[in-house]
């Protein structure tokens, strides 16, 4: 490889990694969140141990956050029922009234999280794009990191085996 290549990969690399397209493979703890849903409960990551969690950070109007919602529902109300959790947060942004709306509108079976302040997304590897997801193993380490829409087939993969494990 010359030297012109070798540096367009690495500044490719570089830039991927900065922007959180790309994750080395580390696993690092999922932080101790609180999350306060849309219908008023209080949900602490913590209280979740033991369970496969999905938090997915999505805005009112992101063409791609809206295409994932039915599958994101679909293997929610498929694999709850063994332990599989889903955290949906609205971006800081959104309008609450809207965020409301648009849950009802697609019938979302998982909690819907607001966010006003921003600090979910601020201490979730300060997610400013969106979807943004984090799959948590049930020992609660984050696992998976996706920047864009999440394939559901890998996701559903994914959750099986940790709720084999379970």
């Amino acid at each position: 490889m010359n030297k012109t290549k070798f540096r367009l990969m690495a500044f490719a690399i570089v830039t991927m990694a900065s922007l959180g397209l790309y994750r080395w493979g580390f696993e690092r703890t999922a932080p101790d969140a609180e999350f306060v849903t849309i219908k008023g409960e209080h949900i602490r990551m913590g209280e979740l141990r033991g369970h496969p969690v999905l938090v997915t950070f999505w805005a009112s109007d992101c063409r791609a956050c809206i295409e994932e919602m039915p599958e994101l529902a679909e293997l929610y109300q498929q694999l709850s029922t063994r332990g599989f959790k889903l955290i949906s947060v609205a971006m800081p942004y959104d309008v609450p009234s809207r965020v409301l709306s648009l849950a009802e509108a697609k019938q979302l079976p998982y909690p819907v999280a607001l966010d006003p302040l921003g600090h979910l997304a601020e201490t979730f590897d300060q997610v400013r794009l969106v979807p943004n997801s984090f799959l948590i193993s049930p020992d609660g380490r984050i696992v998976m990191h996706q920047l864009g829409r999440i394939d559901a087939r890998n996701l559903r993969e994914r959750v099986e085996r940790m709720l084999g494990d379970v």
